[in-house]
């Protein structure tokens, strides 16, 4: 569809908001990059800082001289977006507390935006956008968060061949964590070198998502060292309110930050979405807007939910098919 003159009329606007003093940044969070035609007589150039989910073309802006952070290709709506990449930048230490920043996106393969938001970074973002700016303390690496949290979304949009799944990953105190959590299964991490499995490796990351299929948390060190997977978190789930509509997986995630100075990272097999909570209240939320796995997972349930119907078996049974959220 061609860009309308409101369309091209909105992004000028935008554009000169950011060249205004007050705004220290203008994060871009489109794989498209702005026109040099866009740009032309705006010295906007340092402030622009943008957001995309292609490799190549992050190097390709950074060749040009831009400041530019990489977030996951998931197609979240646009608010989400926004709050991915404010984790990148935060993380990224390119945006600082106390800046003003511009965020625009739009649809998914736009060359324009459709949306804009304003925020002053550590001054909160009512949509809970940004996970350093929350306290979560010195002990914990930002570095280590972001990839907790881009690999919690990619379980949430992929799940496990085809099929959603949910999990926790308990981040940090991990003394007191163990101490309050029991083994479900053979820990599949015991007797491995610290080395070799850090979250920070691209290929531990991948066999999380796969391990991600065990009833029970990931209990990981601040460091980013999985120390278990299959821990059953033994806590009060009652000290914790929750919002109607999130179950035990959640209480458990909530809870277990109450009782210990950890944070937890769940991801919800029923809708994939994540959240970060920290003392017992969710600091980050992140829905989906559509997942990878959504129609094929509502056509096989389909399938055997008929077929049981009718006496014939086929596939997992419901009780280890439909796990809690």
């Amino acid at each position: 569809m061609a860009d309308s003159k409101l369309d091209r009329e909105f992004l000028r606007s935008i554009l000169t908001l950011a060249a205004k003093p007050a705004v220290d940044h203008l994060l871009v969070v489109m794989d498209l990059p702005l026109s040099k035609d866009d740009l032309r007589g705006r010295p906007i150039k340092k402030k622009i800082v943008y957001a995309v989910s292609e490799d190549q073309l992050a190097q390709n802006l950074r060749k040009q001289g831009y400041v530019c952070v990489t977030v996951p290709p998931y197609d979240y709506s646009r608010v989400e977006k926004v709050k991915v990449a404010l984790v990148a930048a935060v993380t990224a230490n390119v945006l600082k507390e106390g800046e003003d920043v511009l965020c625009m996106t739009g649809r998914t393969g736009a060359r324009l935006p459709d949306t804009v938001v304003r925020l002053q970074i550590g001054r909160g973002f009512e949509e809970k956008a940004s996970i350093d700016t929350q306290g979560l303390g010195a002990e914990f690496s930002p570095q280590v968060v972001e990839a907790l949290v881009s690999l919690a979304m990619a379980i949430g949009h992929e799940g496990f061949e085809g099929h959603p799944i949910g999990t926790i990953f308990v981040l940090g105190d991990s003394t007191a964590v163990m101490e309050k959590s029991k083994q479900l299964t053979i820990n599949p991490f015991q007797g491995i070198s610290e080395a070799e499995r850090n979250v920070l490796d691209p290929h531990i990351r991948e066999a999380l998502k796969n391990f991600a299929v065990l009833d029970g948390a990931f209990v990981i060190r601040e460091d980013g060292v999985v120390l278990a997977a299959g821990r059953y978190l033994q806590t009060g789930e009652g000290n914790v309110e929750l919002p109607l509509g999130l179950g035990a997986r959640h209480a458990a995630a909530a809870a277990i930050t109450v009782e210990t100075n950890a944070v937890a990272i769940s991801v919800s097999q029923s809708s994939g979405a994540v959240r970060v909570f920290k003392g017992g209240q969710s600091v980050l939320e992140l829905q989906q807007a559509r997942r990878r796995s959504s129609k094929r997972w509502s056509r096989w349930r389909w399938l055997s939910a008929t077929k049981g119907s009718r006496g014939t078996r086929s596939g997992p049974s419901s009780s280890s098919v439909i796990r809690r959220r």
